[in-house]
């Protein structure tokens, strides 16, 4: 039986008034029937026998369409014939709608006869839907299509293709798909059409862009999709290739991942010279075949540009498909005004983007010599675009986008997607910028904050490393000090603020000078750093009582070293600080331990000070975390690198941190790096003279010979000789009258005359002003008058008050 199913019948395109569809019948002049098919037995389901010689009226046609049963008879009458659709009765009952085909046929003996030809109405209607989508699919359709045969050359192809090709629809018929392309895209094209034919997979979307025969100097994109034709019976009839013009999607869809890339690559760090070589990658080579940025140059210092200026730039970065392009630009580094009437000056001039889609000579393009506008000429640069870098309303420079290899000009939706480009990387720039003038300003202020050169001094040569944390971490509050100490002696620092930034610096320079008052007061290391930990206590009430959201102060790490060139005693203490390396003049590390204490900041607990006598030319270590824990390392590792770094030999303790900077640091670090290197020195035997005096009436007059004998000996004037009897003289005569013991008297001669007298008293001089009544009082303040410096120190079961006078009487030294 015929199947009607709706399933089959949409998926057959064939004709259904085809003798093997449809159902026939043939009429007599009576309307008699006089012949039946068994199409018409199929499909109505009345049998040969049963309607043979009757009217159609008695069994066919339904009685409640007269009308349109008799203007069918007289349309039947006509030469031409009838068309049309008639309410039918099938043999069940049911009603059917058919489509009939009516046409006189003359007889032989005179008698008409009329050719019923019906099918069902639905399947006639899905034959004209066929029909109009195969008749639009080729004169409406607006995407291509081309029918091949098997051996994969053109049958036919539709409108659109034709208008594609810009050739006639015949012109096409016997090539194959692939001749109307340029270069290997042709290629491309029949392989993936002869894989359909051969496998019966079909293609779908398959896009490339290519170059036609007809427009080679334009690239396009198509997207080609194909599925095999096959009869009935599974022959093969060839391909159907569906062929779209997607080049403006492809753009659109390239440009919106180009900015997604852009916006993931531009701005990874806060480092402006960076950001603008991200631009540039991100650009080249999928927007552009070469460009160039340049800033303002007070952007690349961090600052802020004027109002409309126009220079001077800074060419910060430059990136083309082919290095003759980069040779054509300015070099990286690079400083230079843009020259008037070009691109980019109108474009600084005027904040507005420019697009040149074409360049000739004198067209107002870019570069800065003719000469040099004349070779991009040549290299084949024919399309500029120049767009401002402007962020937050402050331009910070332009960017150049130069198009030399690929033939297409630039054109307004280019423009656009440069303008994503330039605004995404000028907040990104400006970012940096302001990150890079606060970092600056930090780095600034603790660069203030340290010593800026360590001066000469007799008890130690030294030399030093500050190297600042990289950008992005920030500068730390790390710190050193060469503090000079009565007596000659030397005080060496190293210190660590917990945190980064701002606050760190600035909590750093509050305790270097806390630092350098507590030093002069002659307090011993582990009393320093006793008073260091109550101060930054306090500084971290102070904090929360002003800022409860402020970062809070953790604390500070910091070792504290005194050497004394004269009786070579070096004294060390440390609160939460890396240990010193301590090495003897053979370059062997000697075991100092230092007791590492708690850090600054936690408030009532001990410190402890290490003692030990160090031969001249030893070397003393003082670093911070920073360096010993670049790299990854660990403590004991960095620890461990150093002592071997130092002990090796080296002309001077300058190569000596260099040496350090290069075995222990791999790049930037990311912490704050400090190192400061000591190699001691001993004053010699001839400059130094000590006594003992007993506590006798007296001391005070053996202590003046002994004094002016020492003078004359060591050739110092008869003035110095005068005044140092009498500073002598009122010490020891304090000392005999309050200590009640025996005193030691000691003078070294430096740069300056040093007195010293120590005794075992712990009571503490002041200088008073004496009434005229008083009988005494008197001899502090003349020591004062007559010493450049004097004070007092304390040592173990003693105390030592010394005093200072210049070698000659302007306060310089003498020559010895």
């Amino acid at each position: 039986m015929h199947d009607t199913s709706p399933t089959s019948l949409s998926e057959s395109p064939e004709d259904p008034f085809s003798v093997l569809r449809s159902a026939s019948a043939v009429l007599d002049r009576r309307g008699r029937v006089v012949a039946w098919s068994e199409q018409a037995t199929t499909l109505l389901g009345y049998r040969a026998d049963e309607v043979l010689g009757r009217t159609v009226h008695e069994f066919l046609v339904d009685t409640g369409d007269e009308d349109v049963v008799a203007e069918a008879a007289r349309a039947c009458l006509r030469e031409h014939g009838w068309f049309g659709l008639l309410p039918v009765r099938h043999s069940s009952g049911r009603r059917l709608h058919v489509g009939f085909r009516a046409r006189r046929v003359q007889r032989l003996d005179s008698g008409d006869e009329w050719l019923l030809v019906g099918s069902l109405a639905h399947e006639i209607t899905q034959w004209e839907i066929d029909r109009s989508v195969l008749d639009g699919f080729f004169r409406r359709s607006p995407i291509g299509v081309v029918v091949l045969g098997p051996d994969l050359r053109v049958l036919r192809v539709n409108q659109a293709i034709a208008r594609f090709g810009g050739l006639p629809a015949d012109a096409y018929r016997g090539r194959r798909a692939g001749d109307f392309l340029l270069g290997p895209v042709a290629d491309w094209v029949e392989g993936k059409l002869q894989n359909v034919l051969d496998t019966g997979r079909p293609l779908i979307f398959a896009e490339q862009r290519c170059r036609l025969l007809s427009d080679p100097q334009k690239e396009i994109v198509i997207s080609v999709s194909a599925f095999r034709m096959e009869d009935p019976t599974g022959r093969v009839l060839g391909v159907t290739q569906i062929v779209e013009d997607v080049t403006d999607r492809h753009r659109a869809r390239r440009r919106l991942a180009l900015l997604n890339q852009a916006g993931t690559r531009i701005g990874s760090t806060l480092d402006v010279g960076r950001t603008a070589r991200e631009l540039a990658e991100a650009a080249v080579p999928e927007l552009a075949d070469a460009l160039s940025v340049d800033l303002l140059e007070p952007v690349t210092r961090g600052e802020e540009p004027e109002p409309d200026s126009l220079g001077p730039l800074r060419r910060m970065a430059a990136r083309a498909v082919r290095p003759e392009g980069v040779r054509l630009m300015h070099p990286e580094g690079h400083l230079f005004f843009f020259p008037p009437d070009t691109a980019p000056h109108r474009c600084l001039a005027e904040h507005r983007p420019v697009l040149l889609p074409e360049l000739k000579t004198g067209s107002g393009w870019i570069a800065a010599e003719p000469e040099r506008a004349r070779h991009a000429l040549e290299a084949g640069v024919h399309s500029l675009i120049v767009v401002p870098l402007a962020a937050r309303g402050v331009v910070l420079g332009v960017v150049s986008l130069w198009r030399s290899q690929r033939p297409e000009p630039f054109e307004a939706d280019d423009l656009t997607l440069a303008e994503e480009f330039a605004a995404r990387a000028a907040v990104c720039i400006d970012n940096a910028r302001r990150y890079t003038q606060q970092h600056q300003a930090a780095e600034a202020l603790q660069r203030s904050l340290l010593p800026s050169e360590v001066p000469w001094h007799p008890a130690v040569e030294t030399a030093h490393r500050y190297l600042p944390a990289r950008a992005s971490t920030g500068v730390g509050g790390d710190w050193f000090d060469v503090i000079p100490l009565s007596g000659l002696r030397v005080a060496l620092v190293v210190g660590d603020v917990v945190g980064h930034g701002m606050h760190a610096s600035a909590t750093m320079g509050r305790l270097r000078a806390a630092v350098h008052t507590l030093a002069h007061l002659d307090l011993a290391p582990d009393e320093v750093l006793a008073r260091l930990d109550d101060l930054v206590d306090h500084l971290a009430t102070e904090q929360r009582q002003a800022d409860a959201n402020a970062p809070q102060l953790v604390g500070a790490t910091c070792l504290y070293a005194i050497y004394d060139p004269v009786t070579r005693h070096c004294a060390m203490a440390r609160a939460g600080h890396p240990p010193p390396t301590v090495l003897d003049p053979e370059g062997q590390v000697l075991d100092v331990e230092v007791p590492a204490g708690p850090p600054l900041g936690l408030g009532g607990l001990p410190f402890e000070s290490a003692e030990c006598e160090l031969a001249e030319g030893s070397l003393i270590g003082l670093c911070s975390d920073g360096l010993l824990l670049a790299g990854d390392r660990d403590i004991d590792e960095g620890l461990a690198l150093l002592r071997i770094t130092l002990a090796g030999t080296a002309p001077s303790l300058e190569h000596t941190c260099k040496a350090v900077e290069d075995a222990m640091l791999p790049g930037r670090p990311d912490d704050d790096v400090t190192l400061l290197l000591g190699r001691t020195r001993v004053l010699p035997a001839g400059h130094v003279a000590t006594w003992e005096l007993s506590a006798e009436p007296t001391a005070a007059g053996d202590a003046r010979a002994l004094v002016r004998d020492q003078l004359a000996e060591w050739g110092l004037d008869e003035e110095l000789a005068f005044t140092t009897e009498l500073i002598v003289s009122e010490l020891v005569t304090n000392a005999y009258r309050y200590a009640g013991g025996p005193v030691q008297l000691r003078l070294i001669r430096d740069g300056h005359l040093i007195c010293e007298v120590s005794d075992s008293s712990s009571t503490s001089p002041h200088l008073r002003q004496a009434s005229s009544t008083d009988e005494g009082g008197r001899g502090l303040f003349l020591v004062a008058q007559l010493a450049e410096r004097w004070g007092t120190r304390y040592g173990r079961n003693r105390k030592t008050i010394w005093t200072e006078q210049p070698l000659t009487a302007n306060g310089d030294a003498l020559s010895l």
